[in-house]
């Protein structure tokens, strides 16, 4: 049960609705000012990160445990103006916006027209890059072939390790300055560059150890004025602990979570990464800091408990800074993509489950807001008893935890070429993602739209929706006469679109190698100490730079329709399709019904589309698979979606499946809609198909009524449909226990369902939050049965 400080808690989060705040671009421009020309880029980096934290504006609310806040106060969000510099026009559109909007203070206006804009509009990163992007690559972009992370955003999806609680600020000081005092200025030719870069690595330490020492002093403040004698008690401990850390490592559960949230803020305010960031294997290391205190008797669980439940609180307080054009098509949420990883094995190879790992679940269940994320990492050696209980906790309804094969997961690293050491304390970040947690920058650089490349070979090259030549010119689809043919012609442009994408990855990763360095996230990520590189230029021990493919479902059944219809069994003719399609299927309905109704369809286990799907997997994993990053490391592919599957059908016309024009696409690896007739077993079959482990994530999405999730019935069904799709070598699968009749009931009454949770793709949102055509997409997802 929660507290009534929890309860207090929550109450206000949920209740405070999410406004932008100017002050952290205010200090990071004035920083900007008086420092840009007399420091290296780093420093810069460095010493606006340092202003920030001896400026902001600090908060302890009343009941708070756990402090620190990105903005002012909880809710207040932060723009990052060196990155994308919003326009007025933008600040309207997220005040007025009907649903996730940022309410924008009067001040805040004219702040950005006078002070921001003048300054940042044509400096940042964003601008930066549409200055240096090629013709040919703004043209796919503006058609919806791709999307582009980092227009807005700073390269993210990293988490921490076991190190923060190791070491504190001041021992990370010591690592840097022995590294400064080994630079060999004789025969090292980037020992200059090498000392910038760990300099700037200094003064973030010492901002760090600002912030807390700031937070310290105002408990002590407000001791100093509390008459309730139990709050002013919990206020000199919050002065204690910040006094403590992040300076030194923690020494007991309590400092432990407080050094965590310090590091999260400070990497969440020093930058805007894509996927917020992730405390690591949470469970495994705060365990002996728990345990150690329970057998001293510093602590109870039900303490414990409410320490963690703070910590709840204080991720919902963080919404995820505003979005901007085509980003804010595929992901209008405020939810940040922290996610916490949960179970899983050790280091040593040993099932990691304990103690702390069912509380964790336990609290999952019973804090139903937005923020943070979890997850469920399930070996072979998992007890079953963790796994039943994790999969119950999902039919609360929420979406979470979703899980994971930590199996899978291992060999998806030990593929990317990470030590078995590194594999195995690693997981998964953002929605799906994999990587090495503490050692690793796993770049995600945008979604790639695969049927889009179908519809521009149907084309010719030209895209229906801008009118653009952005393809080749691969031939008349008319005048094809193989599947084969049409296959190559596909393949030659995808080909030709990766190239195009590759390019801009590694044009865009230079803009942030030179301007944009993150100086304390290469503190806290092996191995840009020992190296004097920082995260954003390749000085993680692994890198990696991911393409994401979405729509497999959809580009299978668009093939598996053509192939079956025109050119195994003569059906109609490819004249005939492309007529249909240019008039949206109206007018041709037995040709409809062909394609939709009696076409074989992915996620049925039928070798005829399955076989499509990993053919196409494969083309998509050689294409992208091992191409140069810019950073260093290598290209490597996902297949999620987050929710950008609802834009990427908006910028299509009809597709040779049977879909509509504008209708969503897929989400992740999951079947087209309506298009799993044969239950769950055959959905899991056909995604066990594609090689999972070679790609950093996959997404796939079920959907059960609570009838069928209802009792040891449905639990059995439920925890034997993830053993078996993990032990098929699948990556991930994530529940939606709902039923279509509350979701359409839901739409109509939206103030009779201000708290449903469902799971939209790698994360879960209100159902209000969310717009209409992605409502309709979790509507239409099938209602499995173990029937």
């Amino acid at each position: 049960m929660k507290t009534d400080r929890i309860k207090r808690l929550e109450e206000k989060s949920i209740n405070t609705t999410p406004y932008i705040s100017m002050e952290r671009a205010q200090i990071v421009t004035r920083a900007y000012k008086k420092y840009l020309g007399s420091v290296s880029y780093p420093e810069l980096r460095a010493l606006s990160f340092k202003e920030l934290m001896q400026e902001k504006t600090l908060y302890i609310g009343e009941d708070e445990l756990i402090v620190g806040e990105r903005g002012e106060a909880p809710l207040a969000t932060s723009t990052f103006p060196e990155l994308c510099c919003h326009t007025l026009e933008d600040y309207h559109l997220m005040n007025d916006r009907h649903k996730v909007p940022f309410k924008v203070p009067e001040s805040a206006y004219e702040i950005q027209e006078k002070e921001i804009i003048p300054y940042w509009e044509n400096k940042s990163t964003r601008y930066k890059m549409f200055n240096e992007l090629d013709q040919e690559w703004i043209d796919c972009y503006e058609a919806g072939m791709w999307t582009e992370f980092m227009e807005q955003r700073g390269p993210g999806h990293t988490a921490g390790d076991k190190k923060i609680y190791e070491k504190g600020m001041k021992d990370f000081k010591k690592d840097i300055q022995d590294e400064i005092d080994k630079l060999d200025f004789l025969n090292d030719p980037k020992a200059f560059d090498k000392r910038e870069n760990l300099r700037a690595m200094l003064i973030s330490c010492d901002a760090m150890i600002i912030q807390g020492k700031r937070h310290a002093e105002l408990a002590r403040q407000m001791a100093e004025k509390e008459s309730n004698e139990k709050r002013k008690k919990e206020l000199l401990e919050i002065a204690e602990i910040c006094d403590w850390v992040p300076e030194n490592a923690p020494r007991t559960f309590r400092e432990a979570i407080q050094m965590y949230w310090f590091v999260h803020l400070g990497v969440v305010s020093e930058m805007n990464p894509w996927d917020s960031f992730n405390p690591g294997r949470l469970d495994q290391h705060w365990y002996p800091f728990y345990k150690k205190d329970l057998e001293e008797g510093k602590i109870t669980e039900e303490e414990a408990k409410e320490f963690l439940e703070c910590l709840w609180i204080k991720f919902n307080n963080n919404p995820a800074p505003p979005k901007v054009g085509v980003t804010l098509e595929e992901s209008g949420t405020y939810f940040d993509f922290c996610t916490l990883n949960i179970g899983g094995l050790k280091t040593n190879g040993e099932d990691g489950v304990n103690d702390l790992s069912y509380m964790l679940l336990d609290i999952v269940e019973e804090m139903r807001i937005l923020q943070p994320g979890s997850n469920v990492q399930i070996s072979e050696k998992t007890p079953e008893k963790f796994l039943r209980r994790a999969v119950d906790v999902t039919r609360v309804g929420t979406g979470r935890p979703s899980i994971f094969n930590a199996d899978t997961i291992i060999k998806e690293l030990l593929n990317a070429g990470k030590s078995i050491e590194d594999a195995r304390d690693g997981g998964t970040s953002g929605c799906t993602e994999t990587g090495a947690f503490g050692k690793e920058a796993y770049i995600l650089t945008g979604y790639f739209n695969l049927p889009k490349v179908l519809e521009i070979t149907l084309n010719n090259g030209r895209d229906p929706y801008t009118g653009k030549m952005i393809g080749l010119e691969t031939g008349d689809p008319r005048d094809f006469t193989s599947y084969e043919e049409l296959l190559d012609a596909y393949k030659k442009q995808m080909h030709h679109f990766i190239d195009i994408k590759v390019k801009g990855n590694n044009i865009i990763s230079g803009i942030f190698y030179k301007y944009m360095q993150a100086p304390f996230l290469s503190v806290i990520i092996d191995d840009c100490i020992k190296k004097g590189m920082d995260y954003n230029q390749g000085g993680a021990r692994y890198n990696i730079t991911y393409i994401q493919g979405v729509g497999i479902g959809n580009i299978t059944d668009d093939l598996s329709a053509i192939k079956y219809n025109i050119f195994d069994n003569k059906k109609f003719t490819m004249d005939d399709l492309l007529k249909a399609l240019d008039n949206n299927f109206e007018g041709y309905d037995d040709l409809y019904h062909l394609v939709a109704n009696r076409t074989p369809k992915f996620g049925n286990d039928d070798d005829y589309a399955d076989d499509i799907t990993t053919n196409i997997f494969n083309m998509y994993y050689d294409e992208v698979t091992g191409r140069p990053a810019g950073r260093g490391g290598k290209h490597r592919i996902n297949m999620l979606p987050t929710t950008c599957h609802v834009y990427f059908g908006k910028v299509m016309g009809a597709s040779p499946q049977g879909r509509k024009k504008g209708l969503p696409l897929n989400d992740g690896i999951s079947p087209s809609k309506g298009a799993d007739t044969n239950g769950p077993t055959a959905v899991v079959k056909s995604c066990a198909k594609m090689d999972q482990s070679r790609t950093g994530g996959c997404l796939l999405n079920q959907k059960f009524t609570p009838s069928v999730a209802y009792g040891e019935k449905g639990l059995d069904g439920m925890t034997g449909l993830v053993r078996a799709y993990f032990k098929l070598g699948g990556h991930h699968i994530q529940y939606n226990v709902v039923s279509r009749d509350t979701l359409k009931d839901a739409q109509k009454h939206p103030e009779n369902y201000k708290n449903l949770i469902v799971r939209v793709a790698g994360y879960s949102d209100y159902f209000n939050n969310i717009d209409k055509p992605l409502q309709d997409e979790i509507i239409a997802r099938t209602e499995q049965n173990f029937n």
